[in-house]
């Protein structure tokens, strides 16, 4: 009994490195979705508003639990059942980013692939990582990663950082934007720009260390009016 206990418990856990989305959010048990009524408050709301942003204190899961899920949900198609924010039906190009190129390599990148050298145990599930390209000049960083998406198409998600400068923002339309960490207001201004054409939308996870700053105003001055 011992052995087949011991059995399950490692198919259950190599089942969730190979596919960590689809343990979200469950609909019963100790972490069912209804304990989360802020986090499915912002999803919800992404039907709504291309703007948005999960300010709240830290480690009460705004980055991996918010900004990573959904940013993966845009870029594999795989939707949940119980979904009610915003839906995308094509492949899409996908913005991410943190402060530095060092932080977002260990923080954004990490919950999206995993650790470097074991790429799919994070939110997007190994069997749809395609393809990742490394980044110059940051050692185990990313610069890319293509996606398979619900369609049969592929999805880019590209990981920039703000300290590239606005300049790195600059190019593509973008479909998605994810900027953990709160953004200078030029870089979150240039994500708008880049979304404007594509109906996209832009997601900000981050706590106010940096105080009453212009995003934090941008968006408190806007909830209150």
């Amino acid at each position: 009994m011992r052995a087949l206990a011991a059995e399950l418990r490692k198919a259950i856990t190599e089942e969730e490195a190979r596919n960590k989305l689809a343990t979200y959010y469950p609909e019963t048990g100790p972490l069912r979705r209804e304990l989360y009524v802020k986090h499915m408050q912002f999803f919800r709301d992404g039907a709504q508003h291309r703007e948005r942003l999960f300010l709240a204190a830290n480690r009460v899961g705004k980055s991996e639990g918010a900004g990573g899920y959904e940013a993966t949900l845009h870029a594999t198609g795989r939707y949940p059942d119980w979904w009610e924010g915003k839906r995308f039906d094509k492949p899409l190009s996908v913005l991410v980013a943190g402060d530095t190129g060092k932080n977002t390599r260990d923080t954004v990148q990490r919950k999206l692939l995993g650790p470097f050298g074991n790429f799919g145990t994070g939110l997007i599930p190994g069997d749809d990582i395609l393809r990742t390209t490394a980044k110059s000049g940051i050692p185990e960083a990313v610069d890319t990663i293509q996606v398979r998406h619900a369609t049969g198409g592929q999805s880019r998600i590209v990981i920039r950082s703000y300290d590239q400068g606005r300049e790195a923002f600059q190019g593509d339309e973008q479909d998605v934007c994810w900027l953990d960490e709160e953004p200078p207001l030029p870089v979150y201004t240039e994500c708008l720009l880049r979304t404007m054409t594509t109906d996209g939308i832009v997601m900000v996870t981050f706590t106010p260390l940096l105080g009453w700053s212009e995003v934090v105003k941008m968006f408190l001055q806007s909830k209150v009016a």
